[in-house]
């Protein structure tokens, strides 16, 4: 995460609960999810700024494909989570640096130097000034680096309805958050499992659940917690970042929208040779 926000939730609480589940599955899934974005087998010989590092997931699949790795989040739980699994996996090693700050923090991020692969997925929109964030990223890239970005799909209505649920998440008492919790799980959950029914599958969700691993490596309990009160929350249309990043000297080589809803839209751009890297 990052910074510019006093009503803020905790993902670094969040990220350490997950850490009790992190498995070899779950490492593994996550480097091929590197490997699909970037279109890159390995990563020796390239450095790796993890923009926002939550769990450090992420920054260790890039370390253990080869990368020089910088880790880095707003969040102090955040970046402890990431200095254990350092201490697991990586114990004493000069090539994976892991810092506090904030993707809104120029000068923070002017002395980080460029890097060949800047990542930063689901997090420049719960700084709390999403364009600003994603205005200093072109900046830490190397002429024709990548940057990989994550961003909550735009859906009207429906983003600002859950824009108030986020916000009154965290501004609540931890028994509200908790009935809120459940009680938004088992709604969302119950109309899938209803569709699921309708269709004349299994509408029980246990399988789909155990399954969800293969998101990343991700876990659905930790991600619905993450979802329900994720604020500061922000969205965009695709076409917005990408005319955006256009204007900065970024081309869009590949964008994956995986449907309709509050979904990630995944975005991998590369710095055209001889743009300006200044930020907007």
């Amino acid at each position: 995460m990052s910074g510019g926000n006093d009503l803020r939730f905790g993902f670094g609480a969040n990220w350490r609960a997950f850490l009790s589940v992190l498995d070899e599955d779950r490492m593994a899934i996550a480097r091929e999810s590197i490997r699909e974005l970037t279109g890159l087998d390995q990563l020796a010989g390239r450095t790796f700024l993890d923009v926002g590092c939550g769990s450090g997931l992420f920054s260790l699949a890039a370390r253990q494909m080869g990368a020089r790795v910088l880790s880095f989040d707003y969040d102090p739980q955040s970046v402890e989570c990431a200095r254990e699994l350092r201490k697991r996996f990586f114990p004493d090693d000069p090539d994976w640096d892991i810092r506090q700050g904030s993707a809104l923090d120029a000068d923070f991020l002017g002395g980080l130097g460029t890097f060949d692969l800047v990542y930063s997925w689901g997090v420049l929109h719960h700084t709390g000034d999403m364009w600003r964030a994603l205005a200093q990223m072109p900046p830490l890239l190397t002429e024709r680096g990548l940057l990989v970005v994550s961003l909550y799909n735009e859906c009207g209505l429906r983003s600002r309805f859950w824009r108030g649920v986020k916000r009154f998440y965290c501004r609540s008492p931890k028994p509200v958050r908790w009935a809120l919790l459940l009680g938004m799980v088992g709604v969302c959950e119950g109309q899938s499992a209803f569709l699921r029914l309708a269709r004349g599958q299994n509408p029980l969700p246990f399988k789909l659940w155990r399954e969800y691993r293969r998101n990343r490596g991700m876990s659905k309990w930790h991600d619905w917690v993450d979802w329900v009160g994720g604020y500061p929350f922000e969205t965009a249309l695709p076409g917005e970042v990408v005319e955006f990043y256009r204007r900065l000297g970024l081309r869009l080589e590949r964008l994956k929208t995986p449907g309709p809803g509050h979904c990630c839209n995944e975005y991998v751009f590369v710095r055209r040779e001889g743009a300006s890297p200044c930020a907007a």
